[in-house]
């Protein structure tokens, strides 16, 4: 139990200590700042997470959920970015309210002298919440935020090469990633989607989910169903890591 918060304040105090070199001047790709190029396609955890067409259709506004969650930036050498996300957000008041987000945009990054990184998104992105507390359970929204991290480095993982660590722009850490090819893997770096439509979700009342027609522009209304099943398997995983750490 001591072991906890001290490594959360060991973590906190790394993660300041590299922000703070970020910000006294621009990155250096040498050995000791950056083992290899940021160029390529990267990965967290299990790295069941990758951007590209095997994650969602940007046109359809449909997702191909993974087996684990996770997060995948892939980064071109003309500078443009793509970026897959699929998390569960705890709620603090009620253990059983989880909410499960995935999520995908791309566009243009800037490597900044100061170190940091800017991600300008084209405007076609999108992401599905899933929150069986709320009134509305189940729904898709664009997803079109610039994202700023303050720092990031390069490190050479002995057992498996290159591993991407990003600090958000509070200096907070992203999961670290791996190098799963240097080549991009990517969508086409352009718009790919009219990001105006509108999407309505609700409970029917026999509490199944009950999809209704999506309206995109320029596009005839179509149906579409919602994946849960990736959901509800990983917060009852997640539930019950939370149920060990409370015994132990």
């Amino acid at each position: 139990m001591i072991l906890t918060p001290l490594l959360t304040v060991v973590l906190a105090s790394l993660a300041q200590f590299t922000v703070a070199q970020d910000d006294q001047g621009p990155i250096l790709l040498d050995a000791e700042h950056n083992y290899t190029s940021i160029i390529g396609t990267w990965s967290s955890g299990s790295q069941a997470v990758s951007t590209g067409p095997d994650f969602c259709d940007p046109a359809k506004l449909t997702f191909n959920y993974p087996k684990n969650t996770g997060v995948s930036y892939s980064f071109s050498e003309d500078g443009f970015f793509e970026l897959a996300r699929y998390r569960f957000n705890s709620n603090g008041s009620d253990p059983t309210c989880i909410t499960g987000v995935i999520g995908w945009l791309h566009g243009e990054y800037t490597l900044n002298a100061n170190g940091s990184i800017t991600l300008v998104p084209f405007g076609d992105g999108f992401q599905q919440i899933q929150d069986p507390c709320a009134a509305v359970s189940n729904f898709i929204e664009t997803y079109n935020n610039t994202e700023y991290y303050r720092g990031w480095r390069i490190f050479r993982d002995p057992t498996f090469g290159p591993k991407l660590h990003l600090f958000g722009h509070d200096g907070i850490p992203v999961a670290p990633q791996f190098q799963v090819s240097t080549t991009p893997t990517m969508f086409p770096k352009q718009l790919l989607r009219n990001n105006t439509f509108v999407t309505v979700s609700r409970r029917s009342v026999d509490g199944d989910e009950e999809d209704l027609a999506r309206r995109e522009s320029g596009a005839e209304a179509v149906l579409w169903k919602s994946k849960v099943v990736g959901f509800v398997a990983g917060a009852a995983g997640l539930l019950a890591a939370s149920a060990v750490s409370m015994a132990l």
